[in-house]
């Protein structure tokens, strides 16, 4: 990551925090070191980021439904599906430091530092993450001892390569379920939101009347003890998922993960985010429940980076399941197959499952958003900003309602007009200061709509509607304020 990246990336950080977005947590006992909470601003622009998603996969597609599943499950059910083998990072110590890191982020760390090389050191950087993919997937752990050693990769801390040699760690996080601790079991909080769809399946397809193919969506907090969290909100060790699992007749998988495939980035590209900060990642190493997997990654300012995952998981967690609980996770499908001419019958359907991370595509927003913005004045001066231009679907404050002054009359319009307005979106109020300072606090939150009440409106029932991301002001109807607005939130 170059100097002027990675101070934009530490200028969104402190920008989070001054305006309310996110807030390190447990700040009077100095934080808790990779859990973050959301502020005033943060929280709105979060359950907007849900709400958007979930209604393009629930409201909009008339085969898919929605379910809210606990966070806790009983613990077979890791086992059935693989985490409690398989849910692990190659990890790796300093003997010198005792710091402990993932493999996988020491040498894409070194990738980046190739990068800033230019097109040559790119295209080294690209052979060593090549490498790794490659080493990952046979799980080479000795080979990737190798290329750690061959890059001259040392710790952060000790400035030494003195490593002790590589081995998973389990990521899930364990506690007791009991009131007496000897009698207590050990479960698990869900690594995953994935697993509660799974078990739910029937339960869902008979009370729904879902028909074969049709998902079910969820969105929900995951845990996972990652030793080495970084990146701000972007890896956490508690964090949002909105996950929906597909499920359709074998053999029909190709088509259905091209279909999500394309259609989740086009949900993407729906927030005016530009095509070429995105890009596919397809996997070399593959989960072990998986026949094809690729990632859509962001360009954040420090690298493309995953954002949400598209994968293919054949029967896989359905047969698990059924093979440990003993209860049967088949559907009974009843259209006819053209090649036999008799019913489909019963069968263990396939799935495709998208997944994205919430707090990841908060990250994302802010980070497109984001702009530290000159503004040339008429004398030859300057001015300058601080804007978050924000989706205006998923803006936190939609609409800023300011009355020029405090009296004359001017807050009495200015809150009949907040109270047509607020059933409808998100409003804000404010009488304090002059009016460029209140413009500037409402760009810094993302705010893509002010409207200034002053005098005139007394006289012919106009304001002064001013457009964030333009800056230019316009005279409109007061009447008019509402469905402009709505306008805007809807395209």
């Amino acid at each position: 990551m170059s100097i002027q990246q990675d101070n934009r990336f530490q200028a969104i950080i402190s920008h989070a925090k001054e305006y309310g977005f996110v807030f390190p947590s447990s700040e009077i006992y100095d934080g808790l070191s990779a859990v973050y909470d959301y502020g005033p601003y943060g929280s709105e622009l979060k359950k907007n980021i849900r709400d958007y998603w979930w209604k393009s996969m629930t409201q909009m597609h008339e085969n898919i439904v929605g379910i809210d599943a606990a966070i806790f499950m009983h613990p077979t059910t890791w086992k059935a599906s693989g985490h409690v083998d398989n849910f692990s990072d190659p990890m790796i110590d300093n003997r010198d430091s005792n710091k402990r890191y993932r493999v996988d982020h020491l040498l894409e760390a070194k990738a980046d530092l190739l990068r800033e090389k230019g097109d040559e050191g790119s295209k080294e950087a690209d052979a060593l993450l090549a490498s790794m993919d490659t080493l990952l997937a046979a799980e080479d752990f000795a080979g990737l001892k190798q290329l750690l050693t061959d890059q001259k990769i040392v710790c952060s801390v000790s400035g030494t390569a003195n490593w002790t040699d590589i081995r998973q760690f389990n990521l899930m996080f364990s506690t007791q379920l009991g009131s007496v601790a000897e009698d207590a079991d050990t479960i698990y909080l869900r690594p995953e939101t994935a697993q509660g769809i799974f078990v739910n399946f029937l339960n869902v397809q008979k009370t729904a009347r879902m028909k074969i193919p049709f998902g079910i969506a969820q969105t929900g907090k995951a845990f996972r003890n990652e030793i080495v969290a970084r990146q701000f909100i972007f890896r956490m060790r508690e964090f949002e998922q909105m996950e929906m699992q597909f499920f359709f007749r074998p053999g029909t998988e190709g088509e259905w993960y091209k279909y999500w495939k394309e259609s989740r980035l086009q949900w993407h590209l729906s927030m005016g985010i530009p095509a070429e900060k995105y890009r596919y990642h397809d996997h070399v190493k593959l989960a072990h429940y998986a026949k094809e997997a690729c990632d859509i990654e962001y360009e954040f300012p420090f690298g493309f980076k995953e954002v949400e995952g598209i994968h293919s998981r054949s029967d896989f967690d359905l047969t698990q399941h059924q093979l440990f609980s003993k209860k049967k996770m088949q559907y009974f499908d009843n259209d006819i197959d053209e090649a036999s001419g008799k019913p489909f019958g019963n069968y263990i359907p396939y799935v495709v499952e998208t997944s994205i991370g919430l707090d990841r595509m908060f990250l994302l927003i802010m980070a497109n958003a984001y702009e530290e913005e000159v503004i040339p004045k008429g004398d030859g001066t300057s001015d300058s900003r601080v804007v978050l231009h924000i989706p205006t679907k998923v803006a936190p404050v939609k609409l800023a309602i300011l009355p020029l002054t405090k009296k004359d009359g001017l807050p009495e319009l200015a809150r009949d007009l907040m109270n047509e307005c607020k059933p409808y979106f998100k409003c804000f109020y404010e009488e304090k200061d002059a009016i460029g300072k209140r413009y500037r606090r409402q760009d810094a939150i993302g705010t893509p709509f002010c409207v200034t009440i002053d005098h005139q409106t007394k006289e012919d029932q106009t304001v002064t509607i001013r457009y964030r991301d333009s800056m230019v002001q316009e005279r409109v109807l007061i009447s008019k304020i509402k469905d402009l607005v709505l306008e805007q939130i809807m395209e």
